[in-house]
């Protein structure tokens, strides 16, 4: 199960095609268009989310609200598009114009941004042909891949939740949603600003976004998701490449401004022994083997445990800054504060849905690569075969 994604910031549309889901998925546009809107959500977001209402169109792989099995092709357009005709116009020029007359050209890379790298790597002198690409506003389809992978976890009685733990220092308390399922948890973090379930720590966090807004600035936090449902021995330990936990990070880091990642109590390991880390084994007719913590979040050996799985991730503060930082200027040389496009104060809260996407889809794609796929029914009969056999293993 793959998918690849095409389209920028400014353009006409952004377009994703998933190929590998199996027939008979039930999807329909309104459960994606409900991830995207949260997307767009969250305390901090800047005014670009005031211009775009984030909608998808199904455009190939569906008939009658279920999946084909033949590739499925979604198609997100951008409102903004209207304004920015001339600018990312795709045909050539005419032949008497001079390139450097078009509007909105950008010769200042931003610290923090793909522009300058972006630019030595693909040659364009006008920085704005990288920033078009490398902007998160791509984020935008890959919820739209996420939420249909998410569609197929559910059939399988698999739940994905992403929720912020910390903005800017100020940590949610996780003993909060101690016991709590997906689903509840999902109830609790969706009625609040910041995405979070701890109300004394979203108040702490809305102050602090308000005041790097104010201030110009932008600030950085960790997001959770949390995978229930999984049954046990999916990945593998066999082969690098194959591990569930090597893919989940790649997963998390692949995300736009995210720079680190770990799984259960994470780098915390690093000061405390091994008994204090390991999840000793249980026991019990009804359950079977389970786990009586769940340190390791969930992965073993590179292979779910069938506990839940939980990964975290850190993001950078947003390197647009309404303060500009110092840059220089490819063309002169000379020194510049750098050019500011539309930005966020902070869009943690957003990057928490963006996450939760990212990790259903590698769940998704591991059970798919797993198990035979071509159609739902068969892949939920193995998927209870499995978990009877982990039972009476």
């Amino acid at each position: 199960m793959r998918y690849l994604t095409a389209g920028e910031s400014h353009g006409p549309q952004l377009t994703t095609i998933i190929e590998g889901l199996p027939s008979l998925l039930p999807i329909t546009a309104e459960q994606i268009n409900y991830d995207l809107k949260r997307r767009q959500g969250g305390h901090g977001r800047g005014r670009r989310m005031q211009i775009e209402k984030d909608t998808v169109e199904i455009v190939g792989g569906v008939r009658h609200g279920k999946t084909l099995g033949s590739p499925v092709a979604l198609v997100v357009k951008n409102d903004d598009w209207k304004h920015w005709t001339k600018i990312m116009g795709i045909e050539p020029l005419p032949e008497d114009m001079d390139p450097s007359e078009i509007k909105r050209q950008i010769s200042r890379p931003r610290p923090g941004h793909a522009d300058l790298v972006g630019g030595i790597k693909y040659g364009h002198r006008d920085l704005r042909n990288v920033l078009e690409r490398s902007s998160a506003r791509e984020t935008t389809v890959r919820v739209a891949a996420g939420s249909v992978a998410k569609a197929l976890l559910n059939e399988l009685g698999i739940s994905v939740v992403g929720y912020v733990t910390e903005i800017y220092g100020n940590q949610a308390d996780p003993s909060k949603i101690d016991g709590k399922s997906a689903d509840e948890i999902r109830q609790i973090v969706e009625q609040d600003p910041c995405y979070t379930f701890d109300p004394e720590a979203s108040a702490k966090m809305v102050k602090a976004i308000d005041e790097a807004k104010k201030a110009g600035d932008s600030i950085g936090g960790v997001v959770e998701v949390m995978v229930e449902g999984m049954p046990p021995g999916v990945g593998s330990y066999v082969h690098y490449d194959r591990k569930l936990d090597g893919k989940l990070a790649q997963a998390m880091l692949s995300i736009n401004a995210f720079k680190g990642v770990e799984f259960g109590i994470g780098f915390e390991m690093a000061r405390r022994r091994g008994s204090e880390v390991h999840d000793e084994i249980i026991w019990d007719e009804e359950h079977g083997y389970q786990r009586r913590t769940n340190r390791l979040g969930g992965l073993e050996g590179g292979m779910s445990t069938g506990m839940p799985i939980i990964v975290r991730g850190v993001m950078k503060p947003i390197p647009t800054l309404y303060k500009p930082l110092e840059s220089v200027d490819i063309e002169t040389k000379e020194p510049f504060k750098a050019s500011v496009e539309r930005s966020d104060a902070c869009a943690v809260p957003a990057a928490s849905v963006v996450a939760e996407c990212v990790i259903a889809w590698e769940i998704a794609k591991a059970i798919v690569e797993q198990f035979h796929s071509d159609q739902l029914p068969q892949l939920k009969a193995q998927i209870d075969e499995v978990r009877k056999m982990a039972k009476e293993f």
